[in-house]
């Protein structure tokens, strides 16, 4: 697997380069805004680690072109108590975020974690045959061509926001805890400023809800996909 790390800290890309190859992974570094957004852009890549604070365009206007081209997962690099800076990033599309300075070996913990969500094989259904239509509250699912439409229109998803939506339709009717998403799409336990999750959910339901509720919160443990219209709720993230 190829990772592109886009950081102008050209000391912590040698180091992140000796240490990912060490791990198994071919790295490649840019240190400029512009020159990075090309070579994310490059279907060779298969995972971009990109720093906020860039020379040329910085990391949230990348991640913002990138996202009208590429779903190549992205993991950002954030300055350590900038919560602004994670939530921004998340609503542009990005996967997972990390604070600075960090444990070398936990990016690469959630580097593997996400490769293996965008790049394992799926679970086919019987004798191979592709998983099954899901069809929940006006929204269908299709896990073969990973088409999602609801009320009959068309809706387009990040690779995430397929997998989390697949994940709670899957659940229907059942509450999943923070823990539970966590713990399946980044193997790690939820902590109480992680707002990943959150973020994705918030972005679903802009995408998918006209007026009624079709995700629900329930504070203090997760998230709910309703089986029958909820009229007149608002699915808020939790505080």
């Amino acid at each position: 697997m190829k990772i592109l790390l886009v950081d102008d800290d050209a000391e912590l890309c040698s180091l992140l380069s000796e240490f990912l190859r060490r791990e198994g992974f071919t790295v490649a570094c840019e240190h400029e805004g512009t020159r990075g957004l090309e070579e994310a852009l490059d279907p060779g890549v298969d995972l971009v680690v990109l720093d906020v604070m860039l020379p040329g365009i910085d990391g949230f206007e990348i991640l913002r072109r990138l996202r009208q081209k590429s779903k190549v997962p992205v993991v950002m690099l954030t300055a350590r108590g900038e919560d602004v800076d994670r939530i921004v990033g998340l609503e542009l599309g990005a996967d997972d975020y990390l604070p600075k300075p960090f444990n070398p070996r936990e990016l690469a913990a959630r580097i593997r974690a996400i490769l293996r969500r965008y790049y394992e094989p799926r679970p086919a259904g019987p004798e191979g045959a592709p998983a099954a239509r899901l069809e929940v509250n006006n929204v269908t699912l299709d896990p073969g061509t990973r088409e999602v439409f609801s009320d009959g229109r068309r809706v387009e998803l990040t690779t995430f926001e397929f997998d989390i939506l697949e994940m709670l339709m899957r659940s229907a009717g059942r509450v999943l805890s923070r823990d539970a998403l966590m713990e399946n799409f980044y193997n790690r336990k939820a902590t109480p400023f992680d707002r990943s999750i959150d973020m994705h959910i918030s972005h679903l339901r802009k995408k998918l809800e006209h007026g009624n509720t079709l995700i629900k919160t329930i504070r203090g443990v997760g998230y709910q996909f309703c089986r029958t219209p909820q009229e007149g709720e608002q699915g808020a993230a939790e505080e």
